[in-house]
């Protein structure tokens, strides 16, 4: 009868991982599963089963269940187009002031305004893509 109870608790805690998504629930009621493979072929005393339940969960937790975390994890997206530009370096080639400049950035030619209205970047110099405002750079000279 104990085995019967294991393995619908791992049955329950596996289909409960389904809400959750982090494989913590999932390790457990492996460990269920487990401990109630045990309990039925070996007949085995309640406090026995506990024991198995606790080193199997353990086991599962601590070594399984990083392993799938990485495997199955998502990375970072990777920014690309033209939210991959600020933080790069161009260089301008027509004086940038209030009213416009162009850069080059990346082997591409843009339209440039200065971050701060009141300065002027002169030509050959090296600015930082601080955004990007429709297809305009907004550039700054820097620290």
């Amino acid at each position: 009868m104990a085995a019967i109870v294991w393995l619908v608790a791992g049955i329950l805690l596996a289909a409960a991982e389904m809400l959750t998504g982090d494989l913590t629930l999932l390790m457990l009621g492996s460990a269920a599963v487990i401990t109630a493979g045990v309990s039925g072929l070996a007949d085995t005393s309640l406090v026995v089963d506990a024991v198995v339940f606790g080193v199997t969960a353990i086991a599962l937790l601590l070594l399984v269940r990083p392993l799938l975390l990485r495997r199955y994890s998502i990375p970072p997206s990777t920014p690309t187009g033209v939210d991959a530009l600020p933080g790069k370096t161009a260089r301008v080639l027509e004086a940038i002031d209030e009213h416009g400049g162009r850069v080059k950035l990346d082997g591409e030619v843009w339209s440039a305004r200065a971050f701060d209205p009141d300065e002027r970047y002169p030509e050959g110099s090296t600015v930082y893509i601080m955004r990007i405002d429709g297809a305009h750079v907004v550039v700054w000279k820097g620290p």
